[in-house]
């Protein structure tokens, strides 16, 4: 069976079943700035899951287009991809656990309707309950009926924790326990594994995951499970590749024809370990440079192009790992025929793929030969650190900076050599070279304000006290590592190792807000520099600033000091003059050890 057929048999089964299908939506999320990607069928879909009608009704079924990340270190093992179809089929509160799991179980082993795969090699997972949820006893019953109604002997069914078995978009939206289904895919594993057992089997890759049934019951907010939702929801998830890997008898997803034809391309193009004319040096790095060529494809398709921020910054480093792992022979040419591999496996399913050939070659080809400039240089640069050494937090900055290397590549190629990285002088560093950055563009952006407007000033001001504020109720290790102030709000990057919860972020903003109410005056003092850090003036980058500084001190009439920071202005000449309420509207993580804050007046 193809990859088409279990694609095109996967819809049918559940429109028979009362579903709309539905098409897959793009891989660059919809008026969703909290996503870089899509990352799950759902994700297009959680406003209905939170109860708003959908136009196709209360059942669905599709198959969506999906990018992760978070796994990139396992690219290469038998079962994970960076981009991957997720088959999904969903009840808006219409049916529940018993019609969810009982059509899983036909689909995947139904000869007529289904993937026809054998019944005694499936086990499956189900919740075993904890503080914000009971154990999922009547999942765990409905398996047990059907398991004896087939006749399948042996244990199969194992509770395990939330880590494993409940489902959650992230610290806002619908969430709860789920059902996951395992296929053994030696055909060697006996009946009644003991739980250690089991779990054995799954970390060795002898069990593989091929089903998800998540019933959505609760809702969290903030990181924590708040209650029931007003709509009992099914959410399942099937990924293709694993299931197209066990359907076509492989042991890995690599060598089915989702990635076979790429892999074969490779063959020539790239010739692997082993062969008389080795260019990749191991069949991992072959993987993943297939793994990553198909995902660049699939993203630029979808209007992603590289850069050093967000989604682009994903894409660049995708880009670049593949240069490295291919020793720097992805001539335009290689490009060429791997993009068009990739086109021709999608032929049919996704179009605008093949429909832009030569731009996405193109895109990949303009990121490769940018890398090629440097990547020499910087590699020379890191063989110079013997085993066993260190890159420092200057070196670390250098090789990104200067010779292109992200951080994550940089520390896997120290790895590989048994170097270690320095992460935490790295961003100091890169701190320090952000604002060094923004110092060179001061006529145009001037202490981090895209203007000097009116509502810009305000923000400036706002952001201020919002530092202070959050060392008031966080504590003395924040400081701030970035921040981007625009006439609509306040983006504000500052060191703190975990999400700040919004009670926390509420103080702030009550204590930017009593600020603005008690009408402070915002004033200027020049004083040595020595004197301000003797005072606990808040500023990064001490050693930058010349023997005299400027603080900006924002005191109330009482003579309660709100703020004083190093800053090089233009800030209100009183906080009676900030038109409007400070609200903090966002709250996320912008790399490791530091936390981002978007806020704005209202």
């Amino acid at each position: 069976m193809t990859s088409s057929e279990i694609r095109e048999r996967f819809l049918r089964f559940f429109e028979k079943r009362g579903h709309a299908v539905v098409p897959s939506a793009s891989l660059v999320p919809e008026n969703d700035p909290s996503a870089l990607f899509t990352t799950a069928g759902m994700q297009p879909l959680v406003p209905y899951l939170m109860g708003e009608p959908h136009p196709s009704g209360k059942r669905l079924v599709n198959v969506q287009k999906c990018v992760r990340t978070v796994d990139i270190e396992e690219i290469g093992d038998n079962t994970h991809a960076t981009f991957f179809e997720m088959m999904g089929n969903w009840s808006l509160g219409d049916y529940f656990k018993e019609d969810a799991i009982k059509w899983s179980y036909e689909f995947l082993t139904s000869k007529e309707e289904g993937l026809g795969l054998d019944p005694a090699r499936l086990y499956v997972t189900v919740f075993e309950g904890d503080e914000n949820a009971p154990r999922d006893d009547e999942s765990a019953n409905i398996w047990k009926k059907i398991f004896s109604d087939a006749g399948t002997s042996g244990e199969r069914i194992y509770f395990l924790p939330a880590k494993s078995n409940w489902w959650s978009p992230g610290d806002n939206g619908p969430c709860g326990p789920d059902s996951e289904m395992f296929y053994d895919v030696t055909g060697k594993l006996t009946a009644g594994m003991t739980k250690e057992e089991y779990l054995a089997a799954d970390e060795r890759q002898d069990v593989v995951e091929i089903w998800n049934d998540v019933f959505m019951e609760y809702e969290k907010k903030d990181g924590y499970v708040i209650g029931r939702l007003a709509q009992q929801n099914v959410d399942t998830g099937s990924g293709l590749e694993r299931v197209t890997m066990v359907v076509q008898g492989k042991d890995n997803i690599f060598d089915t024809d989702l990635l076979a034809p790429l892999m074969k391309t490779m063959e020539v193009r790239l010739p692997y370990y082993g062969s008389q004319t080795s260019i990749v040096s191991s069949e991992r790095e072959r993987r993943i440079i297939a793994d990553h060529m198909r995902t660049a494809v699939m993203m630029i398709a979808d209007g992603v192009i590289p850069s050093n921020t967000d989604r682009g910054y994903i894409l660049r480093r995708l880009i670049r790992r593949m240069v490295v792992k291919a020793g720097g022979k992805l001539t335009p040419e290689n490009v060429a025929a791997l993009v068009a591999a990739v086109a021709g496996i999608y032929s049919g399913v996704y179009d605008k793929v093949g429909d832009n050939i030569e731009n996405i070659a193109k895109e990949i080809n303009r990121e490769i030969e940018k890398f090629n400039n440097t990547l020499p240089r910087g590699m020379k640069e890191l063989s110079k650190i013997p085993a066993g050494g260190m890159v420092s937090g200057a070196q670390a900055s250098m090789f990104f900076t200067t010779y292109g290397l992200p951080f994550e590549m940089i520390t896997e190629l120290a790895k590989e050599r048994n170097i270690s990285v320095d992460e935490i002088g790295f961003r100091e560093e890169m701190k320090k070279h952000q604002a060094l950055s923004r110092a060179g563009a001061v006529e145009k952006f001037k202490g981090g304000l895209a203007d000097t407007s009116e509502k810009t000033v305000m923000l400036h001001t706002c952001t201020h006290l919002m530092l202070a504020g959050l060392r008031k109720y966080l504590g003395d290790h924040i400081h701030q590592a970035g921040s981007n102030i625009t006439v609509e709000r306040t983006r504000f990057d500052f060191t703190h190792p975990e999400k700040v919860p919004r009670e926390t972020l509420d103080k702030v903003e009550a204590y930017v807000n009593e600020a603005i109410g008690k009408g402070c005056a915002v004033s200027i003092e020049q004083m040595p520099k020595a004197d301000a850090q003797a005072r606990d003036v808040e500023g990064s980058f001490w050693e930058k600033y010349p023997d005299m500084v400027n603080v900006y001190v924002v005191k109330a009439p009482e003579g309660v000091v709100y703020s004083q920071e190093l800053c090089g202005g233009p800030h209100v000449g009183n906080t009676s003059a900030i038109k409007g309420t400070f609200k903090i509207v966002k709250e996320e993580a912008s790399s490791a050890g530091v936390r981002r804050i978007k806020a704005v007046l209202e």
